[in-house]
């Protein structure tokens, strides 16, 4: 009977002690979920044995300058990292599949993603005004949508790399990114929501693929310096989707 009780102690005692040695380097923990960071550490790995990186868990922490998320973690919680204004690096593991909305926004000493294969949602606001960002690469598992605002006000994000599958090109995805110079948009793609690349004013010319059924309200609002598009005749173009300068050759 001691044994049992004895054997009984020890695996509580095991089953504690790392909640518990989280929670003494500023982690709150939730079972598999980590969801509150209130350490001091400037670079920070996620610990193995976690699922979850929730809501909110590290936004705000202005000290954060690097964080390694480690295997295992498959979602990346709204607001996670919001706000982090001093993370500069960021990897991320491949067991990912979730980046949600505002994830990463306002990181705005954020420099460059990779976002790994079998990530299949990007959400919402997930880059906005990451103002350091000058390139993006988006693997082919994220299939459907490149959501509204996703990278809004990265006004230094050069390169955009897409990849075939995409379906559609949401509401402000690209908005106001003014140094992006060349978009290549996929041929899976079919819509592209309204002031998606609006204030690109670095943009001089984009072509359209003929996958493009639909082109909706003022894609190309503000993009001063667009001058040349190519666009199929049987794609329906909402209003000023293109600056009334732009010259455009139709495809077919």
């Amino acid at each position: 009977m001691k044994k049992i009780i004895a054997a009984a102690l020890l695996l509580a005692c095991v089953t504690l002690y790392a909640p518990l040695s989280l929670f003494s380097q500023g982690w709150g923990v939730d079972g598999t979920a980590l969801v509150s960071y209130r350490g001091i550490e400037a670079n920070v790995t996620i610990p193995e044995g976690y699922t979850i990186i929730g809501d909110h868990a590290f936004s705000l922490y202005l000290g954060l300058a690097s964080v390694k998320i480690s295997k295992g973690v498959t979602t990346i919680g709204d607001f996670a990292f919001a706000g982090c204004k001093g993370l500069a690096s960021v990897t991320i593991s491949e067991s990912v599949s979730l980046i949600g909305n505002d994830a990463f926004a306002y990181c705005c000493s954020l420099t460059s993603v990779t976002i790994p294969k079998g990530v299949i949602s990007i959400g919402e606001n997930a880059f906005a005004y990451c103002t350091s960002l000058t390139s993006v690469t988006i693997p082919s598992s994220v299939f459907l949508m490149i959501q509204n605002n996703a990278f809004f006000g990265c006004n230094s994000l050069v390169n955009i790399t897409m990849p075939e599958g995409v379906v559609s090109i949401g509401n402000y995805a690209f908005g106001y990114c003014t140094s992006l110079a060349s978009v290549t948009i996929p041929s899976s793609v079919t819509s592209i929501g309204s002031y998606a690349f609006s204030g690109c004013t670095s943009l001089t010319s984009i072509t359209i693929p003929p996958s493009v059924v639909s082109i909706e309200d003022s894609v190309f609002y503000r993009c001063d310096n667009l001058i040349a598009v190519t666009v199929s005749r049987k794609t329906t173009i909402g209003k000023n989707a293109f600056p009334d300068e732009a010259r455009i050759t139709y495809s077919d």
